[in-house]
């Protein structure tokens, strides 16, 4: 008897987890990805605790691990440089089992894809339109290189996507968060560089040391959706002119072509489902939340592991079992996107007064960090994989 065909439309972090998650447990997979070669923006990725515990399950988390920096939950400053909370590794070791461990997207995607089969991913196949299925029918994606059928189809192709406006005609889909985020892997300016977030007035920027001699760093600018700059790099200068050090140095120390903008678009509204037949959707495609938790990556690979668990050796009761997806996920995922709106919301206030007092309570919360500080990241942390109950 042939192996359950899964087809996975987009070849990011979302899709490439999904598609390991189905090969681990005995699903053969296509991969559809749009761009004629696998290349990732060079973009850093922040995984909290929950994050490794996905990728443990997927077998690959000590692999991360290893390729990574790591550092603690925390560190805020305001646009002075004055420390508002700090914590260290060695503290989310104590309280969640793991550091934050950060990498490039590059080097997550391609430990990822090193554990699929070779031909599994298929470049330069757009995918541009989808049929559910249900218990009787298979599902169908059409593209423009073939047609696939499959027993399941796992919708991966991002924050604005199309094949998801299909399935939920009603839904409004993503919306603009209404600021971009402007970024660039830069020369480390020396050893001893402190992973920090600053909030400053209108918006944060941040620095995450990677390992070996670089640095990602970036900030985030209120801006409307589409808006782009003949010099990104001088619209990176220019936003942190007055911010503390090492901030204005990281930014001039960016080649031009390196300095990205990326708009911050988020599903403010949340999904029916996050299924339809035999189609499961996952990451950026289900419940796209601005940056601000940092738990985009992470909810997408919890994502993956859950479908993986629910889904049935029975073709026959694969709706059935997205169902218990859905209701495994949609929960969680809605609050936090939530969670996550309410804080840009905050920081990307222009009002000094709301920056004041959004300053003076994050001051407060360091005060006695942390233990309140674990207490409001729990929700998203303290996340285990269904098998360990």
């Amino acid at each position: 008897m042939a192996d359950p065909h899964a087809v996975v439309v987009g070849g990011g972090i979302a899709g490439l987890a999904a598609a390991l998650a189905l090969h681990r447990v005995g699903w053969a997979v296509t991969v559809c990805e749009r761009a004629p070669v696998l290349e990732f923006a060079d973009h850093a990725v922040a995984l909290a605790p929950n994050a490794l515990r996905a990728l443990d399950t997927l077998d690959v988390g000590e692999d991360v691990r290893k390729r990574s920096a790591h550092q603690g939950i925390a560190a805020l400053r305001r646009q002075d440089g004055r420390w508002l909370l700090r914590t260290t590794p060695e503290q989310a070791r104590r309280r969640h089992g793991d550091p934050v461990c950060v990498l490039r997207r590059a080097e997550l995607c391609g430990v990822l894809l090193e554990r699929l089969p070779a031909a599994a991913v298929r470049t330069g196949t757009t995918a541009t339109a989808v049929e559910p299925g249900d218990t009787r029918r298979p599902a169908r994606v059409v593209t423009d290189a073939a047609d696939h059928t499959a027993d399941l189809v796992v919708l991966a192709d991002g924050a604005r996507s199309r094949l998801r406006a299909e399935l939920f005609l009603e839904h409004p889909g993503a919306v603009y968060a209404g600021f971009a985020w402007l970024s660039a892997v830069v020369p480390s300016p020396g050893p001893g560089l402190p992973f920090a977030e600053t909030w400053g007035q209108g918006g944060i920027a941040g620095v995450l040391p990677l390992t070996g001699d670089e640095v990602y760093c970036y900030a985030t600018a209120n801006a409307p959706a589409g808006e782009r700059a003949e010099d990104e790099r001088g619209a990176l200068l220019a936003r942190l002119a007055d911010w503390h050090a090492p901030l204005p140095a990281l930014a001039a120390a960016a080649r031009p072509e390196a300095v990205r903008r990326t708009d911050v678009w988020h599903v403010d509204t949340p999904l029916p489902a996050y299924h339809k037949g035999r189609v499961a959707l996952v990451g950026d495609t289900a419940h796209a939340m601005t940056p601000n938790l940092g738990q985009g990556a992470a909810q997408a690979l919890e994502d993956a592991v859950v479908l993986a668990h629910h889904i049935s050796g029975s073709m026959a009761y694969v709706p059935t079992a997205l169902q218990s997806y859905t209701d495994a996920r949609l929960p969680r995922t809605s609050a936090l996107v939530q969670r996550s709106a309410q804080l840009a919301e905050a920081v990307q206030s222009d009002s000094p007064l709301a920056a004041r007092v959004r300053d003076t309570a994050a001051g407060a919360l360091g005060l006695v960090a942390p233990r309140l500080l674990a207490r409001y990241t729990r929700p998203a942390d303290d996340w285990r994989p269904p098998a360990e109950g």
